[in-house]
């Protein structure tokens, strides 16, 4: 009789981020006898800030964040992909990438996680109140300012979600943050993005400052009196049937220009495999398995998944339970901007969004903002990432 094999994995707590997971560890345990991958969870803001050097030390498998791409090639605490998977395999995952999200996973030559799921901020409505309040989905930034007015808009200005929003509004007035040796963002560019953020920040709920994108679609769908959110990392379980009380709409997000669409700030997830594991092989085949195309267009998404594969985002079986969200907000996906993933670049992204909620919450100097974040940029280059 063959000995057990029990692999355990660590996901966030979320029904996209767990159930496609536990689903697609049952069917490998039936195609694979002798094998059973367990899935724990954590919540999100301990999947954006918890160390994956201490994950990697108790689960063989990790669903991570792609700023820790740097960290993990610095340390090898997780293992490239490529020195065990074949090229041609790599080869269609990256030639089906969704944006940026495969090479997002790559650093120093190696890849360090398979992108199973992909996200950025994109627009949500409930068209039924667009409707009952005699109006439609903005398409300028004028229209957005003149809809929160009304009280009718709401947005996550957590830490984290204040500075990829702010990274979202220097992208999209033509300059991507981190392009300076010692300057996040240029005074022009940087004060601008401020004061357009902290115009929209100061017309919705001040309980925003508390929300996550979650939060902003379970009040979405849970009451009636937010029609609109003009970027939160998008979440397609909302836009299913049954999934919660109402469904949204999601689309591309609005103009700044009235000829491009804003540029928000690619997510997502990746799936990696620990270096203490002692399955390298099977936890190798189960991720193969989990990014594969066929799981990607039916097990996975089909459990609530948001899917990596480009395939599983133009498929018409995925778009008609989902209002068509894949092909509706794949624009948004395919032009995100690729935030740092520098081993260091967690110690800015983890203070970085206090600086910019405080502002939007307080006002104050935006220069004083800047060179805040400025300094923050100085130290998380000095600051080698640690567990």
């Amino acid at each position: 009789m063959s000995e057990q094999i029990i692999l355990k994995g660590i996901t966030w707590n979320h029904s996209r981020g767990f159930v496609p997971m536990t689903a697609t560890a049952q069917r490998f345990s039936e195609l694979n006898p002798g094998v059973e991958i367990i899935w724990e969870k954590r919540s999100l803001q301990q999947f954006a800030d918890f160390s994956i050097e201490q994950l990697a030390q108790r689960y063989d498998l990790l669903v991570i964040d792609h700023p820790w791409a740097g960290f993990a090639a610095n340390t090898r605490t997780i293992l490239p992909f490529d020195e065990f998977l074949l090229p041609e395999f790599l080869e269609d995952q990256k030639a089906n990438t969704v944006g940026e999200s495969y090479i997002s996973y790559n650093f120093l030559g190696q890849q360090w996680a398979l992108p199973i799921d992909a996200a950025t901020p994109v627009a949500a409505s409930r068209p039924d109140l667009l409707t009952a309040h005699g109006t439609d989905r903005p398409s300028t930034y004028d229209e957005l300012i003149e809809l929160a007015q009304r009280g009718l808009v709401a947005c996550p200005l957590i830490p984290i979600d204040s500075l990829m929003t702010f990274y979202t509004f220097c992208c999209s007035l033509g300059e991507d943050p981190f392009q300076r040796e010692n300057e996040v963002v240029s005074r022009e560019i940087g004060v601008q993005a401020l004061q357009m953020y902290r115009q929209l920040a100061q017309l919705v709920d001040p309980a925003c400052f508390n929300y996550n994108p979650i939060k902003v679609y379970e009040r979405m769908t849970m009451s009636d009196d937010i029609a609109y959110c003009p970027f939160a990392y998008g979440y397609s379980n909302y836009s299913r049937e049954g999934y919660a009380r109402r469904v949204l709409h999601f689309n591309d997000m609005v103009t700044l220009d009235g000829k491009t669409n804003l540029r928000s700030t690619l997510g997502g997830t990746g799936l990696a495999v620990s270096a203490q594991t002692k399955h390298v092989d099977v936890a190798m085949r189960y991720a193969e398995y989990v990014a594969s195309p066929s799981c990607q267009q039916g097990l996975f998404t089909d459990n609530g998944g948001q899917p990596g594969h480009l395939s599983a985002w133009t498929s018409e079986h995925t778009n008609a339970y989902t209002h068509n969200y894949f092909k509706s907000t794949l624009p948004a996906l395919q032009r995100a901007y690729l935030r740092p993933r520098y081993n260091g670049s967690m110690h800015f992204q983890d203070f970085g969004g206090d600086v910019v909620r405080n502002y939007l919450m307080n006002g104050g100097s935006e220069h004083d903002v800047l060179n805040a974040l400025n300094k923050l940029f100085g130290e998380s280059k000095g600051n080698i990432q640690h567990g």
